[in-house]
């Protein structure tokens, strides 16, 4: 062989290698980068709505994200609000499912829509955490309040704030969405409370969790019943309590009226008088034990350990479950509540519209 066909030989055989190792450099590259094997550390996020109710983007976020990061300090959180659209939150499901999470806190803006996201989820090895509402299909573990007591304790706030006059009082109730499973069970326990307590529900409609919808039922209650044709107001949640309110202010109607989410403009109104309990959902202990559960999941440890007991869904049986106890609120206990639990501090609340009524309620 003589020197230049060497040199060829050997020119060839480099860039023969050359191309070789870039090719196994690219496709090391691609596995690295794939979803699969890429998001092994990612938890994903999935809350309902940011327009009724400050709780998600306030406490349920934030709590959870801390508590993932305290019990695993190099996962992370990837978060979507689905801003009250069963479809986008499809979408955002589908895309972390996409990316390769593993793991997925689903708090479902329609739960009975879930079923078939979950089923795929689940053939594809991703564990689905309920979180607040229980989403049909094969989810691994739900955590929420025990959603009928809720309710029953919603009646039962209501009842107390009439008083004597309940026994002849009609009511109004402005219940839940009605794609929601939680709106059923809390809809049945106020009944539960309701019921032979006062004289009449006289008027019964779905404010779909939208406060502008509350507010346009409760006027064609007032137009139907007239100012004096009922005595109170059951509202499903604390943003169509507050749009309840203002239409009953508009009218020359002051009935008691109550909510559900311990939401600050809530806690003002019932130091104001407007407003007569909510009812208040610890936000921490929910959100951290949401973050305990997927967490334990993401590194194949067992749920019972936090979910202890079991509950049934629409699709499945037997699902891991932990239920929390809620509180009533109202002004004779806001400081034994949500300020003694550092929800809000005093100051939070009395603010200089409210600081003569907190000082009334000797809130300090």
């Amino acid at each position: 062989m003589n020197a230049m066909t060497r040199r060829l030989v050997i020119g060839t055989a480099a860039v023969s290698m050359a191309l070789s190792m870039a090719a196994c450099g690219k496709a090391g590259g691609d596995k690295k980068d794939s979803a699969s094997a890429g998001d092994t550390k990612s938890i994903g996020l999935l809350l309902p709505e940011n327009a009724s109710s400050t709780r998600y983007e306030s406490f349920d976020r934030p709590f959870i994200e801390a508590k993932v990061k305290a019990l695993c300090a190099d996962c992370k959180v990837q978060y979507s609000n689905a801003e009250g659209s069963a479809a986008k939150q499809k979408q955002q499901f589908d895309t972390l499912i996409a990316q390769g999470v593993k793991v997925i806190i689903l708090d479902a803006f329609d739960a009975k829509s879930t079923q078939s996201w979950v089923k795929e989820a689940a053939d594809k090895g991703v564990k689905v955490v309920a979180y607040d509402r229980l989403a049909t299909g094969p989810v691994s573990a739900y955590v929420s309040f025990d959603n009928e007591k809720v309710g029953e304790l919603q009646g039962q706030a209501l009842v107390e704030a009439l008083g004597a006059k309940a026994a002849d009082a009609n009511i109004v109730m402005i219940n839940g969405d009605e794609a929601d499973p939680n709106a059923a069970k809390f809809k049945s326990g106020a009944h539960k409370a309701l019921d032979g307590k006062v004289k009449k529900v006289v008027y019964e409609q779905s404010g779909e969790w939208k406060p502008t919808v509350a507010g346009q039922k409760i006027g064609a209650a007032i137009t139907q019943f007239g100012k004096d044709g009922f005595q109170a107001v059951y509202s499903a949640n604390d943003g169509m309590a507050g749009a309840i309110i203002t239409q009953l202010k508009s009218a020359g109607i002051a009935v008691p009226v109550g909510g559900q989410d311990a939401g600050l403009d809530a806690v003002q109104r019932i130091v104001a008088g407007d407003q007569s309990y909510t009812i208040y959902k610890a936000y921490k202990p929910l959100a951290e034990s949401a973050a305990e559960l997927a967490v334990n999941l993401l590194q194949g440890k067992d749920v019972k350990a936090v979910a202890s007991s079991t509950i049934d869904s629409d699709t499945d049986k037997g699902i891991p479950a932990k239920l929390l106890d809620p509180k009533v609120v109202t002004k004779a206990n806001i400081a034994d509540t949500v300020i003694a639990d550092g929800l809000y501090k005093a100051t939070d609340i009395c603010t200089s519209d409210f600081a003569a009524a907190c000082t009334a309620a000797g809130i300090k």
